[in-house]
């Protein structure tokens, strides 16, 4: 390929204005205009209810709170060019005009498909290569072998590349949908996340939802949410008695009361994660992130990693999580310490405690030696050939 091309980048920020769901896309746009090449954002409505205002915890057709998120998020960055958004509801454009869009179509090299979450469109279907990226691993793939208009709609594409690394190792058991799936991960800016304060008596914590969507079923067997993934630990805080264990928890059906009579904190996500800028203050003031992993990534030894905790580590905050199956291609033990069972959840919090200033620097670290984004991308990039 040649060393300068046209990008489209397909995602959701505009239907989704949280901190921490517009960087795990921005970085997409930002990294590949800082490596040289010409990029836009598009997004797109569809034809149904999709844009939600955290404010008021609704869905609605209306835009308007998005668009102002992403006009801010991008302007802060001088990238205020690079967005489109596409309203089907009333075949308005915003960001670049709808000709401004079509001419970069034109003559655009590559589109991205960040999780499939954009309807296909003629402008963008015959762009040469189109690569289709899952973030989602096992949940896609069921998708794709139960759901026949996913599946015709991924086979739009013609390359594919998933977070779930272990995809097609003896050790992954992922079912097979018959997709090509390369390996990527999250690109990291990694000069956007500055080294924060190290806040050894701060809280530990997470942004989480309680159940994302319905669980998973296939030939027998179950793939579920990090509800099932977290009730072997709900009595952690119980045993870490110096320790306080935030939880940024949405679902409407978490069970907060429980939650917080075994000691855990509750917050608000939206508190959390308002804006970009407040999701980066809000994981300054952590102490580092304990969290779990949806049940279907680990069951099938998937490899996913968190573009969350991603944004721990490259602010310099140890992580304590469960391992996926990432330990086959990532080190862990320092600045990413796993745990499968209550008692490692326990024995990895007091192993950070002894040399927290260590962890909070290998963190950082390992982002910039695996995660960084002109290494990820271009990587993402070499799978067309």
């Amino acid at each position: 390929m040649q060393s300068k091309l046209r990008i489209l980048i397909l995602g959701y920020i505009v239907r989704g204005p949280l901190g921490g769901m517009a960087w795990h896309h921005f970085q997409y746009v930002y990294g590949l205009k800082q490596m040289g090449h010409e990029v836009l954002f598009l997004e797109d409505s569809d034809n149904f209810a999709c844009c939600y205002n955290p404010e008021t915890y609704e869905l609605s057709e209306n835009p308007q709170y998005g668009l102002r998120f992403i006009q801010i998020f991008f302007s802060a960055f001088n990238m205020q060019k690079h967005w489109a958004y596409h309203d089907a509801h009333t075949g308005k454009w915003f960001g670049q005009t709808q000709q401004n869009v079509f001419d970069f179509c034109e003559m655009a090299d590559i589109v991205l498909n960040i999780s499939g979450v954009n309807p296909l469109r003629d402008w963008w279907a015959s762009i040469p290569y189109r690569i289709l990226i899952d973030t989602d691993p096992v949940f896609t793939q069921i998708k794709h072998l139960t759901d026949e208009k996913a599946n015709q709609f991924a086979k739009a594409h013609t390359h594919f590349a998933s977070f779930g690394e272990n995809f097609g190792k003896p050790v992954c058991t992922i079912p097979d949908d018959q997709f090509q799936w390369q390996p990527t991960r999250q690109p990291v800016c990694i000069e956007l996340w500055r080294i924060s304060q190290r806040k050894m008596n701060a809280n530990w914590t997470t942004v989480m939802q309680w159940d994302s969507y319905k669980t998973g079923e296939f030939n027998g067997s179950f793939y579920g949410m990090k509800s099932h993934s977290f009730k072997p630990f709900i009595a952690l805080p119980g045993f870490l008695e110096t320790e306080k264990l935030e939880l940024a928890l949405g679902s409407s059906n978490a069970p907060r009361k429980d939650l917080e009579m075994k000691g855990w904190i509750i917050s608000d996500p939206f508190v959390a994660s308002k804006t970009p800028l407040v999701f980066q203050e809000y994981i300054a003031g952590s102490k580092g992130e304990w969290t779990v992993s949806k049940h279907g990534y680990i069951e099938t030894k998937s490899g996913w990693f968190s573009e969350r905790t991603l944004n721990y580590m490259a602010s310099g905050k140890p992580v304590v999580i469960q391992d996926t199956g990432f330990s086959n291609f990532i080190p862990v033990g320092s600045g990413i310490l796993t745990f499968s069972t209550l008692e490692d959840g326990i024995e990895q919090i007091k192993n950070v405690n002894r040399s927290y200033e260590f962890h909070c620097a290998q963190a950082r670290n390992i982002v910039e030696e695996y995660f960084r984004a002109d290494k990820v991308l271009t990587k993402l990039l070499d799978i067309i050939v």
